[in-house]
């Protein structure tokens, strides 16, 4: 695989085909996919994290991320390419789909 890191317009484009229907959007922050997740209590966040550790290991990508207690803070950014890429917008997207928000 050929991979870049994504233009400026690129990631406009990814972010709003990503955040369409989302109650809560994927932002840019530090140059990097940026979004908090809530979760109703710690199992579930951590539940959260397992379920997508387990895809990112598989996929060689993996996310820079906090968890306090029911809140877990994830960033996206691809160090082999020093930016966004579409392994980023990969991750997000299974993020959003194992989340179960």
């Amino acid at each position: 695989m050929d991979l870049k890191a994504y233009s400026d317009s690129e990631i406009s484009a990814e972010l709003k085909t990503l955040n369409q229907d989302l109650a809560e959007p994927w932002q840019l922050e530090d140059d990097k996919l940026t979004k908090t997740f809530k979760f109703r209590n710690f199992i579930e966040a951590f539940g959260f994290m397992t379920k997508a550790a387990i895809w990112a290991e598989k996929h060689r990508h993996h996310p820079e991320w906090f968890n306090v207690y029911n809140t877990v803070k994830v960033q996206l950014t691809t160090h082999d390419v020093d930016g966004i890429s579409e392994k980023d917008f990969a991750l997000a997207q299974k993020m959003e789909k194992v989340s179960g928000l």
